[in-house]
């Protein structure tokens, strides 16, 4: 059953016009979830030219507050038509200002959260936008200093100590004050979003065997250990630090709720091997929920009718519940 009218609706946005975002917002209006309304964040005249591309006739209501729908369109302008499958730095702006009017509606408590369709970095730099990532804009709009990044499926919870650097710049970033933060905010998230009383997480060591005992680096023995050491006796549930090829076993993950890996691919290719096309991206420690898919634009899709809604809906699935579960906390 859906929600009743009380309920807030999610926000999804559409992301890169000229990527699979669009398919995915159109048959999503075709085939909605159960669960609180969606409200779609696109223009119109673009999202029906895809539909028309996809042999799918749109029938969207115009986005209402005051009358929810199951699904609803909140049309935002584009500078420039769109061709599919084709990146225009000329509308770069509108899908950064499409995430503006999302977060500013899941401030103001008009959104219960925000689900985001894939964007593309390179033609939102191209068009002379400083732009690293959906994660860090949102951070940026909502004045947090630190978030944390973490991937959902599979069974799986990986959270990464650090994001989009190059490798040879990933042992200086991991500082002591960093790692503390970062696990807090996990800590807190597990808490928080889902309803986790006393997380227990899993820490990846930096090194090959976490360091052999400093002989293949001293990271885990004079950053990463300490750090642990401090945070458990602050009541933290942490074990660690472990070797990254040997940790991704069921016997541990079973008996733990997250995973923090210290670089992005020292977690993320296990958990989208397991789950790739029904994995969430979920932003830990923002104000505001938010959840986004588990891919990239596809630009070779778009259009295609080829593609599936299977990380968008586990994304809009998970929004929800996180935003049940501060919102049944009294101070949320």
């Amino acid at each position: 059953m859906r929600g009743g009218p009380a309920a807030p609706p999610l926000a999804v946005s559409a992301g890169e016009p000229a990527g699979i975002g669009p398919d995915l917002c159109a048959l999503l209006a075709r085939h909605p979830p159960p669960g609180p309304p969606l409200v779609i964040l696109a223009e119109r005249a673009m999202l029906t030219a895809r539909a028309r591309q996809l042999g799918l006739r749109l029938d969207l209501p115009d986005y209402d507050p005051g009358t929810p729908a199951p699904v609803s369109l909140l049309s935002l302008p584009l500078a420039a038509p769109v061709a599919t499958g084709r990146l225009d730095p000329a509308n770069a702006g509108c899908v950064l200002a499409c995430l503006r009017r999302a977060v500013a509606g899941c401030q103001a408590g008009e959104f219960a959260g925000l689900v985001t369709a894939p964007v593309h970095k390179g033609v939102i730099n191209d068009a002379g936008i400083a732009f690293t990532g959906h994660t860090e804009f949102l951070a940026e709009l909502t004045g947090t200093p630190r978030v944390v990044m973490m991937l959902a499926g599979a069974g799986m919870r990986v959270a990464l100590a650090t994001t989009h650097l190059p490798l040879r710049a990933v042992a200086d970033a991991i500082t002591p004050a960093l790692l503390a933060e970062v696990l807090n905010i996990l800590n807190d998230g597990l808490r928080r979003d889902f309803g986790i009383a006393r997380p227990r997480i899993l820490v990846a060591g930096l090194n090959p065997h976490a360091g052999e005992g400093g002989h293949l680096g001293r990271e885990e023995i004079e950053v990463i250990g300490p750090v642990l050491d401090r945070l458990r006796a602050q009541g933290l549930d942490l074990i660690g630090p472990l070797p990254a090829d040997t940790l991704f076993q069921r016997k541990y993950l079973d008996a733990a709720d997250a995973v923090l890996a210290m670089y992005h691919d020292q977690g993320l290719p296990v958990l989208k091997h397991a789950s790739f096309g029904a994995g969430v991206n979920v932003t830990l420690g923002l104000p505001i929920v938010r959840t986004s898919v588990d891919h990239g634009t596809a630009l070779d899709l778009a259009g295609s009718g080829k593609v599936h809604l299977g990380s968008l809906l586990a994304a809009i699935g998970l929004a929800a519940g996180m935003a049940r579960q501060r919102s049944a906390q009294p101070h949320a």
